[in-house]
């Protein structure tokens, strides 16, 4: 069994009822397919006078005997109705029983379809939702190396190819093979010698068949890392839309886009039409058996007289019934070679090792007392350290500023206290205690982040701020807003906090955008503050407004504050002037300027710039 089926077996096993019943349903399904080609011989046999007249009733003597049994049985009815009402009557129950049994079949149709539909939707929603969690749990650095658009279409299209191949296996092992067997033996009832001469045709049939389908997987992952590719791209054109236009760059992303759908066609194409080529490949190699079996089994009809017509004609349809399961079965096979292919994409997200997990007894810390302690840091995105060798104490209540040029490891501070990365070499402790034992949610529930990016939601300023907090109540969020120097526009607005703000929140500028972000910050009330270039991308303007609502935030907290423009940070207790991950300078304002050294030329660069 291939493994990324017995991966999805787990999921499968939660509805086991509607595993079993349409099990059930599809074992009766193929018994009354089957019935119902074989009650089409005693309908024949009163339509064209061939049947054998039973004028005593017969006695059921055990299984052996049941054939013969239920032959006789029905030949005697037919033999009573025909001698007291006539033929016509007698054309009528078998008809009846024709009727009867297309009415069985198709209700046990519906019954398997209805819970192998539960089975499948069940099985998709749980498969989004545990690969959701692993996304959502993923670490920030595996994202950094991955295309969004490819996690995209893991989670959109490949979980719905996985769904649709689990659907068709479950066709595949049960419903069409035995619908197959109950034909065969059926066949084999009416005539050995006649099904012993099909079945040489068969294994030939099944090796043309897998010999079309031997690359079809390979070429499906391959078309859905190309869909993961197109969507990116799609992704990213939609991001950075006024970069594409306001750099005359359409066309350039509509050749990389139109390059990427091209070889989708493509591989597309060839997929489409090997799937295409089962169908009428199967249904031709079973059309040529057909032919084989008249040419056969009118020699035994017309020469050995070893067969009648009417059981012909009924052995007929019995094997042509057999080509549309064997037709389900040739298209299914390769759809299942697509669906496993999506499957080994979709698991291979599922099972990516979290490389920054909680540690087995991690302790769960609600309160922050004493400081934070950085001591001996060393740390590389790849290969050459951004910190080297780094130490820093943030006492209680005291507000810290990291200065220095770009690339220096400022924000790689930030990114290692709320281990969104892990640190390499040395150790953070929070009073006392490694950040590494510590509880993730409770670590993260001590600080508060504001990033130089407003992330927002396409939601109310009510909903993106209750993130910091769930539970705050309207007059809360409106006090936040007070702190964070928002509420003055966010009263105006329509609906006041009620107010949808758009995709990213596209309807607000910068500085409105920055505000909500120190309000959602402000409105979880955390002991420790991270301010990550919290003003860098703001115009003067709307600095001003953002640093009041900062000097709001930072008062009575500790607070860390990356920082690039150093007008904000003057009021700072202590201020870390950094070079290539290493400290080169510390001291208040005053104290660092009074050195002449790199913070006196970093503030005279920007007087001079401002």
């Amino acid at each position: 069994m291939d493994n990324n089926l017995k991966k999805i077996i787990p999921f499968a096993l939660h509805y086991k009822r509607n595993v079993i019943f349409n099990i059930f349903f599809n074992i009766l399904y193929a018994f009354f397919s089957t019935l119902l080609m074989v009650s089409l011989m005693p309908t024949l046999n009163v339509i064209f006078e061939k049947g054998t007249r039973v004028t005593e009733k017969p006695i059921f003597t055990g299984l052996s005997d049941i054939k013969s049994f239920a032959e006789n049985y029905l030949n005697y009815n037919i033999t009573q109705i025909t001698d007291n009402y006539g033929s016509q009557n007698a054309l009528l129950l078998v008809i009846g029983i024709v009727l009867l049994t297309a009415l069985f079949k198709n209700l046990f149709n519906y019954l398997a379809a209805r819970h192998v539909t539960a089975l499948r939707n069940g099985v998709l929603r749980d498969i989004r939702q545990k690969l959701y969690h692993k996304i959502i749990n993923l670490p920030i650095s595996y994202y950094s190396d991955q295309r969004k658009g490819d996690v995209m279409a893991r989670m959109l299209g490949d979980v719905g190819e996985v769904q649709n191949s689990f659907f068709q296996i479950l066709e595949l092992i049960v419903r069409e093979p035995l619908t197959i067997a109950f034909s065969i033996v059926a066949m084999f009832a009416i005539s050995a010698k006649l099904t012993l001469f099909v079945f040489v045709f068969i294994p030939i049939s099944g090796f043309i068949i897998s010999r079309l389908g031997k690359n079809l997987k390979s070429k499906s992952q391959r078309a859905q890392q190309e869909q993961g590719i197109f969507i990116s791209t799609l992704d990213e054109t939609l991001s950075g839309l006024k970069v594409v236009k306001g750099f005359n760059a359409e066309n350039i992303f509509i050749q990389k886009f139109n390059n990427s759908v091209d070889r989708l066609l493509k591989l597309s194409n060839s997929i489409a039409n090997k799937n295409n080529l089962a169908s009428p490949m199967s249904e031709f190699l079973g059309i040529m058996t057909i032919g084989t079996l008249l040419w056969y089994g009118g020699h035994l009809v017309l020469i050995e007289k070893s067969l009648s017509s009417t059981a012909f004609i009924t052995y007929i349809a019995l094997a042509y019934t057999i080509l549309t399961p064997a037709k389900a079965i040739s298209k299914s096979s390769y759809q299942v070679k697509g669906g496993l292919a999506a499957a080994e994409r979709v698991f291979s997200l599922m099972e990516q090792e979290n490389t920054i997990v909680n540690h087995p007894n991690a302790i769960v810390k609600e309160n922050f007392d004493t400081s934070i302690l950085i001591e001996n840091i060393n740390f590389a995105y790849q290969k050459e350290n951004v910190l080297k060798n780094f130490s820093l104490e943030v006492p209680k209540g005291k507000t810290v500023a990291l200065v220095g040029q770009s690339g220096s490891g400022k924000s790689t501070i930030a990114n290692l206290l709320t281990r969104f990365y892990d640190v390499q070499e040395g150790k953070i402790t929070i009073d006392g205690v490694d950040i590494k034992e510590m509880n993730m949610h409770s670590l993260r529930g001590l600080m508060g982040l504001v990033t130089q990016d407003s992330i927002l939601f396409n939601d109310t300023i009510k909903n993106n701020l209750l993130i910091g907090k769930p539970t705050a109540t309207d007059e809360e969020i409106i006090e936040a807003l007070k702190v964070a120097n928002a509420y003055e526009f966010v009263k105006d607005l329509p609906n006041g906090i009620e107010t949808n703000i758009g995709d990213s929140g596209g309807k607000l500028s910068g500085g409105q955008k920055q505000r909500l972000s120190i309000a959602r910050a402000v409105l979880k009330n955390p002991p420790i503050m991270i301010l990550d270039e919290a003003t860098s991308a703001l115009d003067t303007e709307s600095e001003k407004f953002v640093q009041v609502a900062l000097e709001n935030m930072m008062q009575n907290r500790t607070s860390i504050v990356i920082a690039h423009r150093l007008s904000t940070i003057q009021k700072a207790d202590k201020i870390v002037v950094m070079q290539k991950g290493e400290i080169v300078e510390q001291g208040t304002h005053d104290e660092l300027l009074a050195k002449n050294g790199t913070y006196s030329k970093l503030v005279m660069m920007q007087s001079f710039e401002s």
